[in-house]
């Protein structure tokens, strides 16, 4: 099938048009304004990716405004990645289900109103209620937005700018959130890193109410009860216990209960999914190769990836002194390069020399430049020293997230787009749990560490503690990449996906 069958014989955004038929005009509009479409979705994945970091940087003023507590400080972050994550596959599923321009508008408006009312909050519960919303929200959108990328753009060359835009989004969002968090916080107030998503939301609505049309439901697909609810408790009792682990430790009940219990019920989905007829996921999904080496990149990626925004971040802020919007601005070299390494990689490399040879290279100069940052030190400038390493883990980070983005829902039939984009976003959310758990432990472990022995009082321990504990970030950060170097190289076929080469079709029509 050529390009010009697969968007003809398409609706709006991509989605399916009625069997055997031309393109209606709806149809031809929306083709020729797919790069507009394209904008709408970046901006829709830019407002779900920054929230995992632009509140953190105004956490202060709001625990002062709302008077909660330390321990309660978690609950901001981890309400939204809890709701986020677990509900992800069931968002992307819903969205096959009833169509992709009316959850996507629907998640739009959901969002902006639990980002309204969270930014309004006048208690700590009203917050944390909002943050859970907003990530109920996030799950229905995320998906939606990457599945009407997958369906918008069919010819390959074209494809293959759309994802290395997008991708770049994805992969600099939480640098670009921790830069306008700063901005807004510090010239604005606290509430604004939330009422930021009504605007946002306001212009991607006004645009995709304008440039996507709906498509009739597509009865052939029915939801998975059992499997949905397996899926969603399991990846639920994850994300709980690896945000768990970061307040408590491994060894607390509800930690290592949660995992398990995590564990079992995704086991169990697993087997489900091979028994049902009509599975939320099915195992044609994941059990591509070039797909499966997809999901485990972004989820290894992300892990070290939200490590090195957290602990760079502490080590600029309070290693050097660096205010919130001096450290935002720190990283936009790091978002330059994986900027270019998005574009180099999804419209020259891939469609050439294949994944192989993308994905595990990007993996290890991500690690080399997370090595190199174990030399950070108190008297380390930013030009000759902080610059270079964020621009190579920028640039690794281009290289993966882009790559993962693209093939993780390359080659998939149109009514299973939503839930293999609804696993690319899962993939990424669980990744970060992850990471950002087991760097909060082993990092605070070095720093009890270096301190055990010495005088606590003392400024010089206490700073030395602090570099102890962001380069053992550092070094378990690169472990991450290396370890995703290998099983990248180990699972990607060689040579380029038949899909990127010629006019093949990148959607099963």
């Amino acid at each position: 099938m050529s390009r010009t069958d697969a968007v003809a014989g398409s609706g709006p955004a991509g989605e399916p048009g009625p069997p055997g038929t031309a393109g209606t005009p709806q149809d031809d509009r929306a083709h020729r304004h797919r790069w507009l479409i394209l904008g709408v979705l970046g901006l829709a994945q830019l407002m779900v990716v920054l929230d995992v970091t632009i509140v953190n940087i105004a956490l202060p003023s709001a625990q002062s405004d709302l008077g909660f507590t330390n321990g309660d400080r978690q609950w901001v972050v981890t309400a939204y990645s809890l709701a986020f994550g677990s509900l992800l596959l069931l968002g992307g599923r819903i969205a096959d289900l009833v169509g992709r321009k009316v959850t996507f508008l629907v998640g739009l408006v959901g969002f902006a109103a639990a980002s309204a009312v969270a930014g309004a909050s006048v208690s700590f519960d009203m917050l944390i209620l909002a943050r859970a919303f907003q990530g109920a929200f996030g799950a229905l959108l995320a998906p939606s937005a990457l599945s009407l990328l997958t369906t918008t753009f069919t010819d390959p060359g074209e494809r293959a700018k759309a994802f290395s835009v997008y991708g770049a989004v994805s992969g600099a969002g939480g640098a670009i959130g921790l830069l306008l968090g700063g901005v807004l916080t510090e010239y604005l107030d606290w509430r604004w890193t939330l009422y930021v998503n009504v605007v946002l939301a306001v212009v991607a609505f006004a645009f995709a109410s304008a440039l996507l049309t709906r498509t009739a439901r597509d009865r052939s697909v029915t939801l998975d009860v059992p499997g949905t609810a397996l899926v969603t408790a399991g990846l639920f009792c994850v994300v709980y216990g690896f945000s768990n682990a970061e307040h408590q430790d491994w060894g607390a009940p509800a930690t290592w209960g949660l995992l398990i219990a995590g564990g079992v019920l995704l086991t169990a989905f697993a087997w489900w999914s091979t028994r049902s007829r009509h599975p939320l996921l099915p195992t044609r999904i994941v059990t591509d190769r070039n797909r499966g080496a997809s999901y485990l990149g972004m989820l290894i990626s992300a892990g070290g990836m939200f490590g090195v925004f957290l602990f760079l971040t502490y080590f600029l802020q309070t290693g050097l002194d660096y205010t919130p919007i001096d450290s935002g601005v720190a990283f936009l070299p790091m978002v330059g390069g994986l900027v270019i390494a998005a574009t180099l990689a999804t419209n020259f490399l891939v469609p050439r020399i294949g994944p192989r040879w993308v994905v595990p290279p990007g993996m290890a100069v991500s690690a080399v430049g997370l090595v190199w940052m174990t030399r950070l030190d108190l008297s380390s400038s930013y030009a000759a020293h902080i610059l270079p390493m964020t621009v190579m883990v920028g640039f690794g980070l281009g290289l993966v997230v882009a790559t993962a983005m693209s093939l993780g829902t390359l080659g998939v039939s149109v009514h299973d787009a939503g839930v293999a984009s609804a696993t690319v976003n899962a993939m990424q959310q669980v990744g970060g749990s992850i990471g950002i758990a087991l760097l909060n432990t082993v990092s605070a472990s070095a720093a009890a560490s270096y301190i055990s022995g010495r005088n606590p009082r003392d400024p010089a321990v206490k700073a030395q503690a602090a570099l102890e504990s962001y380069h053992t970030a550092f070094w378990w950060s690169a472990g991450f990449f290396a370890a995703g170097a290998l099983v990248t190289l180990f699972l990607y076929r060689r040579g380029a996906p038949k899909e990127l080469k010629g006019g093949a079709p990148t959607i099963h029509m």
